[in-house]
């Protein structure tokens, strides 16, 4: 059973109706539908209960799926702290969309991350450019999205350790969408769309991403803290 923590800030689906509309139950509910399964076990974390992010959680979470937009600076730094230290010690983590900005990848990337965008809801074809990555498995050339939000390059971001799609916009954007990266013994991954005013996360090449990206970034090496030599979880 790999175990899924989803924080979503759960504040644009309370006070804007277009997002409730797309949005009823939160973006986190719509994550969760998409992740839970017979080997998948979901809980959500919203801003408003965010001290449940505590050690015991993280230590008891396998992948940790991100979605940030307008309050990241309401994130305590002791917990992006947190979140960082976890990763480090093995477990995984998914950031979407404007979680590109959130603290914990922010610390974990130690750049800006910085990138240009507008809000037109262009049509985004969301290309594979790695096919034999696993978080590609079942998707085709590319994934089509009816409307997005516009991301564009250049993405302040460390070079990743392998770029696995490539985002292409109605105004000729391009923009790294699907990002991989290795910080100590964990797995990070970064998939651009998911803009809250669009169903996203209904699209079902999206949800495979999703999955796929579960899969993957599942710890197969993690500590109990840095420095401690116990394995909690050996490499298989």
């Amino acid at each position: 059973m790999i175990r899924v923590t989803v924080y979503n800030e759960y504040l644009h689906e309370k006070t804007n109706e277009a997002v409730r509309a797309v949005y009823p139950n939160g973006i986190h509910s719509a994550l969760r539908e998409a992740l839970e399964s017979e080997t998948v076990s979901v809980r959500t974390v919203t801003l408003d209960s965010i001290e449940e992010l505590t050690e015991t959680l993280l230590a008891e979470t396998d992948v940790l799926v991100w979605w940030g937009h307008r309050a990241h600076h309401q994130v305590p730094d002791e917990i992006a702290e947190r979140v960082q230290r976890a990763v480090l010690c093995g477990m995984g983590a998914i950031f979407l969309h404007s979680a590109h900005h959130s603290k914990p990848f922010k610390r974990l990337m130690g750049t800006t991350c910085d990138l240009t965008w507008r809000e037109n809801g262009d049509r985004e074809l969301v290309w594979v450019c790695d096919p034999a990555h696993p978080i590609a498995e079942g998707i085709g050339r590319f994934i089509k999205l009816e409307a997005e939000e516009t991301y564009g390059e250049p993405f302040t971001i460390p070079e990743p350790d392998r770029t696995v799609f490539l985002g292409n916009f109605e105004g000729g954007e391009a923009f790294r969408a699907g990002c991989c990266f290795h910080r100590g013994n964990g797995r990070i991954f970064y998939f651009q769309p998911g803009h809250e005013t669009y169903p996203t996360f209904r699209n079902p090449g999206v949800i495979r991403v999703l999955q796929n990206a579960v899969r993957w970034a599942n710890p197969i090496y993690r500590v109990s803290s840095l420095g401690s030599p116990h394995v909690e979880k050996p490499l298989v």
